[in-house]
């Protein structure tokens, strides 16, 4: 690892930890030249997902770009950063082990309408409305009148009875 500071790539590892969930180690480092201190994160190498549009046509997952549209939907509202970024992380994963390659947009959505109803219920109607494409006043009321009838789930807790 390169020193930011003065360029040389000898350094010692100061102290290493668990980050973000358990899925990255975050290293503090200092340089032996110039003993300046930085952190580097070390995270798992993913397969590539691609995404299978609604129109039939393909293109690279990006992480940043799910959790961007979490972000749009929670603008505002008393949802933390680090609660959106586990909630995508736990997406990443869900479909890492339930699709080889190829991910239909529409499971990304469905899961993301999930963690956002156990979110934020606004948020969730923001993400449902572009998600569903909307097209009038009636379809948001019947939207949130069913809000009120869905359980929110735990994610913590598998589902005992699939259908």
């Amino acid at each position: 690892m390169r020193c930011p500071k003065c360029g040389k790539a000898e350094d010692k590892v100061i102290d290493s930890r668990s980050a973000k969930a358990g899925s990255a180690i975050r290293r503090r480092r200092e340089c032996l030249t110039c003993q300046h201190r930085f952190t580097t994160y070390e995270e798992i190498e993913r397969r590539d997902l691609r995404v299978i549009k609604r129109d039939g046509t393909h293109e690279a997952f990006h992480k940043q770009k799910l959790l961007g549209g979490m972000i749009k939907a929670c603008e505002k509202r008393p949802v933390s950063y680090d609660a959106l970024a586990r909630a995508a992380e736990e997406i990443i994963q869900e479909l890492e082990q339930s699709f080889d390659h190829e991910v239909p947009s529409s499971a990304i959505g469905v899961r993301v309408m999930e963690r956002l109803h156990n979110l934020d219920d606004v948020a969730y109607i923001r993400y449902a409305s572009v998600y569903r494409h909307f097209q009038d006043i009636g379809e948001f009321i019947h939207e949130i009148e069913s809000l009120g009838r869905k359980i929110k789930r735990n994610s913590q807790q598998p589902d005992l009875f699939v259908k």
